[in-house]
């Protein structure tokens, strides 16, 4: 994937990445091929139906596949140059939460209820940030809910998880996520759980910790509106591959790939009158039995022969714009 610009370091690379689960069913291909960057105080959303892949993802950035099942069989994981692929599980210890931290969709699981919140986020802060002595872990711990806005952190410190609503819990999730200041937060579709009005609370804290910390962000979400409100870059993934990847405007002005399109066209609007929401048909294929042509082929309103046969190259579409789609081949007869 191209980048949109040259402001800002590149915090993370992730070049040719494949991740392989070994099933009963055969090799299933949860991520094959996939290619990003993200820029220090920059946010890419990551965008799919169920099953496309984004999760995964996520999860072999930080080497957190399930095993043994799981394993990262080709590519790159560059985190400031340096390649996490090649480290040994001690090694990805420290990384994991001192320099990427990651927030999951449902706090309720995230969260022990045997343990109060400050033991948590103490814990999480110990890993990674001994040097400051328990009273100066416990004083972290209380700015870091400070810093999500946690209404008398003080005293929040000292309830459990089930003495706290949905949308506090998220935020002391979050807390915890960038207690020990990482460098990249993954957020793994972290409003699914919270209703609409505290969605957009969410949303807006997370913008405000983003900008006061200087992250980078990978945002993992089905929601274009959510896209449209949260993220520079956008990531279209389906099947377990990126089919479209630019600036969100540009992507939301002139989708150039068909699942891009049909995911748009399903969006709900205000304006006018309609009886029935677009759909698109079909199922995503299996992963362990994926076709030799493109992945969409099947669903596609624009399908050709080739399509069915040989999986199309990445296109360059504009500026930092890219899809995977023989319909963008420049050499095509318009």
């Amino acid at each position: 994937m191209s980048s949109p610009s040259d402001n800002g370091r590149v915090l993370l690379e992730v070049k040719d990445l494949h991740a392989h689960l070994r099933t009963r069913w055969g090799v299933v291909k949860a991520v094959d091929g996939v290619s990003f960057a993200i820029r220090a105080g920059e946010t890419l959303g990551l965008v799919g139906e169920s099953g496309s892949g984004k999760t995964m993802t996520a999860l072999s950035v930080l080497r957190l596949l399930p095993a043994p099942a799981g394993r990262i069989v080709k590519g790159q994981v560059l985190l400031e140059g340096d390649d996490l692929v090649s480290k040994s599980e001690r090694e990805m210890r420290r990384v994991r939460g001192r320099r990427i931290s990651m927030i999951l969709q449902d706090p309720q699981t995230s969260l022990n209820p045997v343990f109060t919140i400050g033991n948590q986020i103490v814990e999480a802060l110990r890993a990674h940030r001994a040097e400051a002595g328990a009273g100066g872990l416990w004083a972290r711990a209380e700015e870091a809910l400070r810093r999500v806005k946690v209404a008398a952190p003080a005293e929040r410190l000292r309830a459990f998880p089930h003495q706290l609503s949905g949308g506090m819990k998220q935020r002391v999730v979050g807390a915890i996520a960038i207690a020990p200041q990482p460098k990249l937060l993954i957020a793994d579709e972290p409003t699914t759980a919270l209703d609409v009005t505290i969605q957009l609370q969410y949303l807006m804290l997370l913008k405000e910790v983003q900008a006061r910390m200087g992250l980078g962000m990978l945002f993992i979400t089905h929601d274009f509106g959510i896209v449209a409100r949260m993220c520079d870059r956008v990531a279209v993934m389906y099947a377990g591959r990126i089919v479209e990847s630019g600036p969100v405007r540009a992507l939301f002005r002139t989708p150039r790939h068909p699942y891009t399109e049909a995911l748009m066209a399903s969006v709900p609007r205000m304006e006018g009158r309609v009886e029935r929401l677009p759909s698109i048909e079909g199922q995503p294929p299996t992963l362990h039995r994926l076709p030799p042509g493109c992945r969409f082929a099947p669903r596609c309103r624009y399908v050709e022969d080739r399509c069915r046969t040989e999986y199309p190259p990445t296109f360059a579409v504009g500026a930092h714009h890219e899809t995977a789609c023989w319909r963008a081949e420049p050499s095509r007869p318009s």
